[in-house]
């Protein structure tokens, strides 16, 4: 019998992101939604989505298929987390009900045969999902098979900080122990985290509170993505060289870069089919 999404988390193998994306979904508003389209546009350099294919692997919230929708795009979102499979429906039912132009499903981009029904795409956009696969680069190869020649390859994958992303890696696995290693590591790093975030706001003198109440660059939440951070799991990194290098020898061309630098966090990637 295949092990499933909900065995897998009940036995720490894997973080519950759909149950995070559900509380994020009450704080979700006009200028989240705004935000994430800006920022669809920004990395993809398109104004125009209409008549496009845009296929989301891993939706989480649901809010990028949301913003590549109301852009024009026809929509395809999938996730093998069903909780973030409900969270997608949920935003279809807020404002785009019964609409044939959106399509949601439950799946896994290491399904060699789902991910083969898919067809192929103009836009396939994985962010900050392929890391959490537990075969990344096997997750890289199946989303970019999904791309139509000329199509665009959008993902974001953590950064490879040597021995930090180790060390990380262990504080996931503990936070996805159970309970008391939740309690644990939350206990321990999110008064480091708001501290950090804080002290680096203060310097930039900008208002510290922005942080935690306001939209981020991408329409997210800090508060929410903190414990999508902690929990994380399973968890695997990249250096952008060995990135563009995978891509480039299976025929895709760079068009776009946003890295962390040396520091934690997501690069973004923009390829194109050539």
């Amino acid at each position: 019998m295949a092990v499933t999404a909900q065995q897998e988390i009940s036995e720490g193998r894997r973080y519950g992101f759909g149950r995070n994306w559900g509380r994020f979904l009450a704080v979700l508003d006009e200028e989240r939604i705004r935000r994430a389209e800006e920022s669809l546009r920004h990395m993809l350099e398109l104004d125009d989505y209409r008549s496009r294919t845009f296929l989301d692997v891993g939706s989480g919230s649901g809010l990028f298929s949301l913003a590549a929708r109301r852009m024009g795009a026809v929509v395809r979102s999938f996730d093998y987390d069903p909780d973030s499979v409900a969270c997608t429906r949920e935003l279809k039912r807020r404002y785009f009900p019964g609409d044939a132009d959106w399509t949601i499903e439950s799946g896994s981009v290491l399904d060699g045969a789902f991910m083969g029904a898919l067809g192929v795409h103009d836009i396939v956009y994985s962010w900050g999902v392929l890391h959490h696969t537990g075969a990344m680069w096997q997750g890289i190869d199946a989303a970019a098979r999904r791309v139509k020649t000329g199509g665009l390859l959008f993902i974001a994958l953590y950064n490879d900080q040597g021995i930090q992303s180790r060390i990380w890696r262990g504080i996931k696995r503990i936070y996805c122990s159970g309970l008391p290693g939740q309690a644990l590591v939350c206990a321990l790093l999110i008064p480091l985290l708001v501290v950090a975030g804080s002290l680096n706001d203060l310097r930039r003198l900008r208002n510290p509170l922005r942080r935690y109440m306001r939209p981020g660059f991408r329409g997210m939440s800090a508060f929410y993505n903190w414990f999508d951070w902690l929990g994380g799991y399973p968890f695997e990194v990249a250096r952008p060289e060995a990135v563009i290098r995978y891509l480039r020898d299976r025929g895709f061309v760079l068009r776009n870069l946003a890295t962390v630098g040396a520091r934690l966090g997501n690069n973004q990637y923009v390829f194109m089919k050539s």
